[in-house]
């Protein structure tokens, strides 16, 4: 895996390193030992998927809130998303800025995205799915949210929004 640390620190995008021959091709998604030689933390404890009918689907952004606060690496299995994350450390020099990354299920990129970021996605081709691995198991009452179009992040989202959740679009707007 090559692993490209980026300008939210800690976060990362994650490519394979594909061995192929004449059957295809085989590759690591997931390695204790190389994400701790990255300074990565991660211990997967869950595993879920998102399957998502209607291109232009968004989800997000959601975060856990303290002390149940996860991890995560995302994967695109099937179809295409344009990925977020926020950072929400207080403390970091990039609190409050966000990152994108288009995840193909051809591309096979993931994304690494630490404790205390808002993630969310959209999708750019109908019947997509995802794949997520996460550090903590999901605890309802820290479910946290932040409204997809708060002015204050200023997202550039790919596409017209064509499916959200009324709990994704009645998120409040981030306050400090």
């Amino acid at each position: 895996m090559t692993f490209k640390e980026l300008k939210l620190k800690g976060a990362f995008v994650i490519d394979i390193e594909k061995r192929e021959d004449e059957r295809g091709f085989f590759a690591r998604t997931w390695s204790e030992t190389e994400f701790r030689a990255h300074n990565i933390d991660f211990s997967p404890a869950q595993s879920s998927i998102s399957y998502n009918r209607i291109k232009g689907t968004l989800r997000g952004m959601h975060y856990q809130a303290a002390p149940f606060q996860e991890s995560k690496l995302v994967r695109c299995t099937r179809g295409a998303i344009f990925d977020v994350i926020i950072d929400l450390r207080r403390d970091s020099p990039t609190y409050q800025a966000w990152f994108g990354v288009e995840l193909t299920a051809a591309n096979y990129r993931m994304l690494y995205v630490p404790k205390d970021f808002a993630h969310g996605f959209q999708t750019l081709m109908d019947d997509t799915e995802l794949l997520y691995l996460m550090s903590d198991a999901y605890n309802p009452e820290s479910e946290r949210g932040i409204r997809w179009n708060d002015p204050g992040f200023a997202i550039t989202w790919p596409m017209d929004i064509t499916i959200i959740a009324d709990k994704d679009r009645s998120w409040p707007g981030f306050s400090t």
